[in-house]
């Protein structure tokens, strides 16, 4: 839907009152709209902070990957414990994956592996909180979130690397153990700062970002003849406002018009455009194409894209759920690296890997530690004592092992890292300062991130 309306004012949640100007329909209440997006990167640039040349693209896997079954196998742990898969080495001495990831083991010198990250929580909400905000504060009895998303903030301070691009991007949408958009939304930055999600699978041979299209009927022409009625108010306007309050809407609304009616952004989520070899490089699935489009609204400017891999929390049938993941994640994972490198984006785009938590080393007998709740062959639950997260790319140095874990994979053995050090790396990537504090609800100012450092071998 496309509505221009004039005079009224609404009152948002950052306590800014501004009118309701243009209205695209969006793909859920938690998604951002284009001219919230703009609002956003219109105060991020008023911080004052200039950003690196530098994007991020988080892969999130929903339900959380069991580290012992991708990239810190024991093949020397017992039985119970070394999981289904051998570890294969890769092009790097010392750094063996999961056979399961034959494509990223030739790849393994463009990313590096952190085998020792833990925050010791077993609970979906409290972990993904962790992970995605850098803090604690929320559990499955108290689920909603209480601090905004790295990407939030980072796109609030850094906004998008291109002006026809919107900053912070969700593929297909922003999920965090099942809300939306959860933990990666901007919570009391705002929902300006919740990300702009696609909506729809990239594989379908159909896909179209919704909000990008204008409503039947309404064509570009007549989206024009529309902005030249409302010009011939501006007279009458800006003598009525005293404050500057409009003429800053003004430039705004300008923008958002420009992204609607522009091509920089339809292009760059116009996967039909692709070639059709690199399509098939990535893979023709959800994920795989989830993760192309990534590529494409990175290279176009976008500062930061998550996207969603769910279906981890493998408590029972964990073989049969990896058989099928697996080699997805790889191809995906494999082909992202390959083709940033083959653009020339390596230094320009940081990939990170990791979901809420791990798995329990010891495997189960087939469901929440067995019966009564057993449902399936056996499978892995909540482990948050010892995890994983791939860093690649964005100034990341590849071939790297941070940390390792005990004989059983049960806890870190040396150099721990918690979620603070890893959104000290995001950041230092970016260019942004980890210090830089935001107002709360109640008006108090509070620090981007409150613990950690950034991870130093990897620079």
């Amino acid at each position: 839907m496309f509505r221009l309306e004039f005079g009224k004012t609404g009152k948002y949640c950052d306590g800014l009152n501004r009118r309701n100007f243009l209205q695209i329909g969006v793909a859920g209440m938690g998604s951002a709209s284009l001219s919230q997006i703009l609002h956003a990167k219109e105060a991020s640039q008023q911080q004052g902070i200039k950003a690196k040349d530098t994007s991020v693209i988080l892969l999130w896997l929903d339900g959380g990957p069991s580290h012992m079954d991708l990239y810190d196998l024991k093949p020397e742990a017992p039985s119970e414990n070394r999981g289904i898969w051998n570890p294969i080495h890769t092009n790097v001495p010392g750094m063996d994956i999961t056979e399961m990831f034959p494509l990223q083991a030739k790849c393994a010198d463009k990313f590096s592996i952190v085998r020792s990250l833990h925050h010791n929580t077993g609970d979906h909400f409290t972990g993904g909180h962790w992970m995605l905000t850098g803090r604690g504060g929320v559990s499955g009895g108290s689920t909603p979130g209480k601090n905004p998303s790295i990407a939030s903030m980072a796109t609030k301070v850094l906004g998008s690397r291109d002006p026809g691009m919107p900053a912070y991007v969700s593929v297909p949408y922003a999920s965090s153990i099942g809300l939306r958009p959860g933990y990666f939304g901007g919570n009391f930055l705002g929902v300006q700062h919740n990300p702009f999600e696609t909506g729809s699978d990239p594989n379908n041979n159909n896909f179209q970002v919704k909000n990008l299209n204008l409503a039947k009927g309404l064509s570009v022409q007549r989206l024009k003849d529309r902005k030249a009625l409302l010009k011939s108010f501006d007279k009458l306007r800006k003598d009525v406002d005293q404050s500057g309050m409009l003429g800053s809407m003004d430039r705004l609304d300008q923008k958002a018009y420009e992204l609607v009616t522009g091509e920089k952004a339809r292009k760059a989520f116009d996967l039909n455009s692709e070639d059709e070899k690199i399509r098939e490089l990535y893979g023709r699935h959800t994920w795989g194409q989830s993760v192309l489009l990534a590529r494409r609204l990175v290279e176009a400017g976008t500062t930061f894209v998550t996207v969603h891999f769910g279906g981890w929390d493998h408590h029972w049938n964990l073989q049969s759920g990896m058989e099928s993941y697996l080699p997805r994640v790889d191809q995906a994972v494999s082909a992202l690296f390959g083709d940033l490198a083959q653009r020339g984006l390596s230094d320009k785009v940081l990939v990170v890997l990791c979901g809420e938590f791990s798995r329990t080393p010891r495997m189960n007998n087939g469901g929440n530690g067995g019966p009564p709740l057993s449902k399936g062959t056996p499978g892995r639950d909540h482990w948050g004592n010892s995890m994983f997260c791939l860093l690649g790319g964005g100034g990341v140095k590849g071939g790297r092992v941070i940390g390792s874990t005990n004989r059983l994979g049960d806890s870190p053995a040396d150099r721990p890292v918690r979620p603070g050090n890893i959104h000290h790396t995001i950041y230092r990537a970016l260019g942004m300062d980890p210090e830089i504090h935001f107002l709360d609800h109640s008006g108090r100012p509070t620090v981007a991130i409150d613990h950690g450092e950034v991870i130093h071998e990897l620079f």
